[in-house]
């Protein structure tokens, strides 16, 4: 069973794609949220995207380069604008096939299934975890918000994992301390505050103020 996430503002048209493909025994789920498909992205953590290019707020090619920026899963793009200069251009921002409108149904399963055979004849793929629009890879150790990476050093990267692995919840100081330490990064009192201070710093500097909170006497959410 895969995991399927349906970018399509046309709600009648992703319904009828979400039924035929539920028919085949994936889930699926269709974005609702135009302005924050990264977050629901992250949120679902899909086999497969299908991305219409044409949409509110930011077209499919623009969320295309940001899923890009986090992750190798396919993205297949669908399209009234199916002429060669549209397909090329689905190609080249790193789309891995084409489906013109209107859909057919029976060639949208055909190169759904074909696409995920030949994606997960592979490695799996990197995990994100996501807060607020921004989504931290594990795998290269990165942080993108609105497009632009921030760079963060090792305990930075190490405090922020820990935070959104545990988001909703309060991370005690000790428990990060010893998440440090267990990553052979020792860290004394001081600089884990000093550590926390900078990242904050950085984060602001981006647009996410106040992402990280501060319990008295508990330790650190995001927030």
């Amino acid at each position: 069973m895969y995991r399927i996430m349906i970018v399509e503002d046309d709600t009648a048209m992703a319904d009828v794609m979400k039924k035929q493909i539920e028919s085949w025994g994936n889930q699926v789920m269709c974005v609702s949220d135009f302005q924050n498909v990264m977050g629901a992205f992250a949120e679902y953590d899909p086999h497969m995207v299908l991305m219409d290019i044409m949409l509110p707020f930011f077209n499919g090619y623009h969320w295309c380069t940001e899923i890009r920026r986090v992750s190798g899963v396919p993205v297949v793009f669908i399209s009234s604008a199916s002429d060669n200069m549209n397909i090329v251009m689905a190609m080249n921002m790193g789309g891995d096939d084409f489906i013109p409108k209107p859909v057919d149904l029976e060639v949208m399963t055909a190169k759904i299934q074909a696409v995920l055979r030949r994606a997960y004849d592979m490695p799996g793929r990197v995990p994100v975890l996501e807060h607020r629009g921004a989504v931290l890879n594990l795998g290269s150790a990165s942080l993108v918000y609105r497009g632009e990476q921030i760079d963060l050093t090792k305990n930075e990267f190490r405090i922020l994992q820990t935070l959104l692995e545990n988001k909703g919840k309060v991370v005690s100081r000790d428990t990060l301390m010893t998440r440090l330490w267990q990553m052979d990064s020792y860290v004394e009192e001081n600089t884990l505050t000093v550590n926390v201070t900078r990242l904050r710093k950085k984060l602001e500097g981006a647009g996410l103020e106040n992402f990280i909170g501060t319990k008295v006497g508990s330790g650190y959410i995001v927030q």
